[in-house]
């Protein structure tokens, strides 16, 4: 359970990080534009506060809500829903009295000091540790591939010599950029030594998402079984640590991919998968069981799910980790970066970042992609159970560029949708009246509810 501690240690000192920096985004501007800002907190102090320091005319608090923060700017319909002093005549330090550039400016802040955050953590990441990187023969055994990528033409064990006819900077970002960049074409090196040119569909993203099967090409390796959690179908069937897998489902295993591959496309059309094995040089045959009347096995899925991210491998579905029997599978190499290069690569990575975020944006209306939305418990997992600095900055830094560019989205409630009001009164000259802009807040703010609702009932559901 430490390790869970530790997650949940560095998502709170995370998203207090981002929080107090985007509502700094907020508040400095008012502050220049003498505009009253009556709070400013870290969480929600619903009822109650954990700590509060009124210094000058703002009051400074901690809420005992972990779900974000806030500043309370006069004059302005926020998510308080307070329009108690909206009935009052303007006053001129409140939002309400400021021009409308000056507003858009405040509103904007935040969105600007979280991308901004995100470039300033990556190029810090790469000053301080440099980047890792491997590409074509580093992949000692090749990639093992998923059926969706074998029917275009790819075979196991390739190696990749060129994407989109470039030398990519890093084999190991391939299935990211299937999914969310235009590849179409990769070159390849197959294991009888020819090289062919393979070109893909526009819409292989959306083919590869379909399958479930995310990471369509996986450095192969040479594996033992590491664990097996206790209650698990490989536990039940017999199956222990230092055993070797020979075949499942009558395909013969003899790296990782296979292994996982083969598991993923057996359990599309049944339940009761076959195995065999060996153990002190005699082979054993056992059925893995995947049949849904798993009632004793809440042991198995809550381990499964609270601590597959501790193993080298996540645990498979069968309930073990798969651990690299020759160390020397993938040769990785490292590049630092001078003070220069460092800016630049950090714009570029946000830059790609955000691009990246914003393209896979096309999976979550479809109906796999809105079953896969996560709350907290899916950011949290997003961190290592081992406190890393370097994996907490990376973590970081893609948070707050998710988190400017949600902000900006034009809903209600949100940044983005304060910014459009405002946008379409410097257009038009008209000021929305503040009663639709408080009945704008209230859509916004049930909208918001239900998705996040949703997202932390799809954790909860994948958990169990």
């Amino acid at each position: 359970m430490g390790s869970v501690f530790i997650q949940v240690a560095q998502l709170l000192l995370s998203l207090s990080l981002l929080v107090i920096l985007h509502e700094l985004g907020h508040f400095i501007p008012a502050k220049l534009f003498k505009t009253r800002v009556e709070k400013f907190y870290l969480f929600f102090d619903i009822k109650f506060s954990l700590f509060k320091k009124k210094i000058g005319e703002t009051v400074y608090g901690i809420g005992w809500l972990p779900l974000g923060g806030y500043v309370k700017i006069s004059g302005m319909v926020d998510e308080s829903m307070d329009t108690e002093q909206l009935k009052q005549e303007p006053q001129p330090w409140e939002f309400r009295s400021k021009p409308a550039w000056q507003r858009l400016i405040i509103m904007i802040g935040g969105v600007v000091v979280n991308f901004v955050l995100g470039l300033v953590i990556y190029t810090g990441i790469l000053a301080n540790w440099g980047s890792d990187y491997t590409h074509g023969e580093d992949v000692k055994y090749g990639f093992g591939i998923t059926p969706v990528l074998e029917s275009h033409g790819f075979q196991q064990g390739d190696k990749i010599i060129s994407i989109n006819r470039e030398i990519p900077k890093n084999d190991l970002e391939i299935n990211k950029n299937l999914l969310v960049r235009n590849i179409k074409t990769i070159t390849v090196k197959h294991q009888n030594g020819l090289e062919e040119t393979i070109n893909l569909p526009s819409d292989i993203g959306s083919e590869i998402f379909k399958t479930g099967a995310i990471t369509s090409l996986m450095a192969r390796y040479p594996f033992e079984l590491d664990t097996v959690l206790p209650n698990s179908p490989a536990y039940k069937a017999g199956i222990r640590k230092g055993d070797k897998i020979l075949t499942l489902d009558g395909n013969k295993i003899e790296y990782q991919s296979d292994f996982i591959n083969t598991l993923h496309q057996s359990l599309k059309n049944k339940t009761q998968v076959p195995v065999s094995y060996i153990r002190n040089e005699i082979t054993q045959n056992t059925t893995l069981d995947f049949s849904p009347k798993r009632k004793s096995n809440f042991l198995f899925d809550l381990l499964y799910n609270l601590f597959k991210i501790e193993f080298e491998e996540k645990v498979t579905k069968a309930g073990v980790s798969l651990k690299p029997t020759d160390k020397e599978f993938m040769k990785i190499h490292h590049k630092d970066y001078s003070f220069t290069e460092s800016i630049s690569g950090g714009i570029s990575k946000g830059y790609w970042t955000l691009k990246d975020y914003i393209a896979q944006f096309k999976y979550l209306f479809t109906k796999q992609g809105a079953s896969q939305m996560g709350g907290f418990m899916a950011i949290g997992k997003m961190f290592t159970p081992v406190w890393n600095w370097l994996s907490f900055w990376n973590t970081t830094a893609f948070i707050s560029i998710m988190l400017a560019f949600m902000n900006i989205l034009p809903i209600p409630a949100l940044d983005g949708g304060h910014i459009v009001f405002l946008i379409y009164e410097m257009i038009t000259r008209r000021k929305p009246s503040d009663k639709v802009l408080e009945y704008a807040q209230m859509v916004g703010i049930v909208i918001l509810l239900s998705l996040m609702v949703y997202a932390n009932v799809n954790d909860v559901i994948k958990s169990f």
